[in-house]
């Protein structure tokens, strides 16, 4: 299977299990059916459409019609879409592209955005609520401590680097610098000055 038609399964797949399983998400797709949004995202490469009917959405890697809207953006902007005062500000520092019905993508952003998977609620269905609920909880402890060894560990080099290698000078020392380029500066435009008024009444 081609990578394109590979990847727009399982976009299409996760958002329905998705929707399905969240009747808020439900409601709000068939308040948007029958409009085909058209989505170039940015740092892939691909364009994708996306056709929204009662129940469902399915997702083109090919699609022969009009959509009803079009938008060029980075995923990492997408959440901004969500309120229509971003849209402006993205369009006017070229950050998106769109084309057609504004508030349609402000809605279509929302919905996709708040498409989140309920990992622990998936995983209750085959292993019970107890252990689906303790192997989550568990790995969100194992990624909390993680994350607390990173920062000690950067913490560790960066004072290994700047203390006991020297190889790159500390905070005092960059503050120390800074004020000799200050005096320096200023001595110097004192003797320019100096120079000057000399020259000025030979």
């Amino acid at each position: 299977m081609p990578i394109k038609q590979f990847a727009t399964a399982v976009i299409e797949t996760s958002l329905n299990v998705m929707i399905k399983d969240d009747p808020d998400l439900g409601r709000r797709l068939s308040r948007l059916k029958g409009n085909a949004i058209q989505v170039l995202v940015r740092e892939l490469d691909m364009t994708l459409t996306f056709v929204l009917s009662q129940q469902q959405i399915d997702v083109l890697s090919q699609y022969e019609g009009q959509p009803d809207c079009y938008l060029s953006f980075k995923l990492t902007d997408l959440s901004e879409l969500r309120e229509q005062a971003n849209i402006t500000k993205l369009i006017k520092q070229d950050k998106l592209v769109l084309e057609g019905d504004a508030q349609l993508a402000q809605k279509f952003a929302q919905l996709i955005t708040d498409c989140k998977p309920d990992i622990e609620e998936w995983l209750s269905r085959i292993t019970g609520d107890v252990v689906a609920h303790t192997v989550v909880q568990g790995a969100k402890d194992f990624g909390s401590l993680l994350q607390t060894k990173a920062a000690k560990h950067q913490n560790h080099i960066s004072q290994v680097l700047t203390e006991e290698w020297k190889v790159f000078p500390g905070a005092l020392e960059v503050a120390h610098f800074c004020d000799q380029v200050d005096e320096v500066t200023s001595l110097s435009a004192t003797i320019e000055s100096r120079l000057s008024k000399l020259s000025e009444q030979v």
